[in-house]
């Protein structure tokens, strides 16, 4: 099973995609994943990757393919993947598309985490993290036990700067713009499979694994 996962930021696709890679024991795979284990391991396309990235620029979605297609021909994707984070426009899903159609297969599902705009600001602002320990809560669905201090070490909860109402408008906005058309796309495809991403992560996961069926 080759699934796609599509989604905004704060949807909660990441955790789902985890979640599914258990049950279908396939690969998740995230392009961060790719990139830092190629610029690791100092292969060709990750030295290649790292030039781009060096320089504060985005790597082209011609290389960022490459390394996603030199991912999923690896033993352990033979019985599927699933892609958390690519593509990401409309450019990359006609690489991906055209390198997977080189190989005479093709992508099975795309999964679409839908939440509204309100909903994902509502639960990104709601994050906090501690600066300590690395822990992270949410103010409404999971508190720590004394308002604004961690449970572990008693340090001050902050909200980080990608969690600022501001800047997840900014993200959203950045998505509807890129990344949004990819639904149209796969709907064409006729492979896009549309969840409720409002419900609980629980319940969320049944209406996947209900789709993909």
């Amino acid at each position: 099973m080759k699934i796609i996962m599509l989604g905004a930021p704060g949807a909660g696709k990441g955790t789902q995609a985890a979640r599914m890679a258990e049950k279908y024991n396939i690969p998740h795979i995230s392009t961060g994943d790719i990139f830092r284990a190629n610029i690791r391991d100092n292969t060709e396309l990750g030295q290649k990757a790292k030039s781009y990235m060096d320089k504060g620029l985005l790597v082209p979605d011609e290389l960022t393919c490459d390394l996603v297609m030199d991912r999923i021909s690896q033993d352990d994707c033979r019985e599927g993947f699933i892609l958390d984070g690519f593509p990401r426009t409309i450019p990359q899903a006609e690489a991906l598309t055209k390198a997977l159609e080189a190989k005479g297969t093709a992508m099975d599902a795309a999964v679409d985490v839908e939440v509204p705009d309100e909903n994902i600001v509502n639960r990104m602002s709601g994050r906090r993290f501690c600066p300590v320990c690395g822990a992270t809560y949410h103010i409404v669905a999971l508190p720590p036990k004394k308002e604004g201090v961690c449970d572990n070490d008693g340090a001050a909860l902050v909200i980080r700067d990608d969690d600022k109402p501001e800047t997840v408008k900014k993200r959203l906005d950045v998505y509807h713009e890129q990344t949004q058309p990819l639904i149209d796309y796969y709907q064409k495809a006729g492979i896009l499979k549309t969840v409720d991403g409002t419900q609980s992560a629980d319940d969320v996961f049944e209406a996947i694994v209900k789709v993909l069926a």
